[in-house]
This record gives structure tokens, C-alpha cells and sequence, in this order.
């Protein structure tokens, strides 16, 4: 399994859905940084602030991470892990 270190703080979690479709939604604020290894298979997706990782029991989080999204777009193709 390949891992990705970075500093990351909860923003989200997503609970589930309604029975109107709309995003069960728990908010976090003002969490501190923490330094994560973070396995690649989790990530859904990368945005200029946030990363969509697969959670437990079919729930999803968006962690806000420090830095920006062309460094760790380097960092994986460094490895090998990004086809662009």
C-alpha cells in the first residue's frame, strides 16, 4: 500500500443522505493541523483546498490540507501515482 504525508485537518464529514437526496453534512471548525500518512487508495479527489478520502461505514470526509494542489500533484507524479 503507498501512502501520501501530509498536515490535514477534518472540514467534513458526510454522514449520509436524506431521503430528499441532499448531503447529511457535519461541519468543523477551527480544528488543528495534524500530520497524516494517508493511503493513496482512500483518496477520492484533490481540490485547490480540500481532499475527498473514504472514511468508515461508507461515509466520506473532506480534510482541508496545508499547501497547494500543484505540489501535490509534483509529489505524485514523483512517485508514479499521477496520469495526467
Amino acid at each position: 500500500m503507498k501512502y501520501i504525508a501530509l498536515r490535514v485537518r477534518t472540514a467534513m464529514l458526510v454522514h449520509g443522505y436524506t431521503a430528499e437526496n441532499q448531503e447529511i453534512v457535519e461541519e468543523f471548525h477551527d480544528e488543528p493541523f495534524l500530520e497524516k500518512l494517508i493511503a493513496i487508495e482512500r483518496i477520492q479527489s484533490v481540490t485547490g483546498k480540500y481532499l475527498l478520502v473514504n472514511s468508515s461505514h461508507g461515509r466520506v470526509m473532506y480534510w482541508e490540507y496545508e499547501g497547494d494542489l500543484d505540489s501535490i500533484a509534483q509529489r505524485l507524479n514523483a512517485a508514479g501515482l499521477l496520469v495526467a
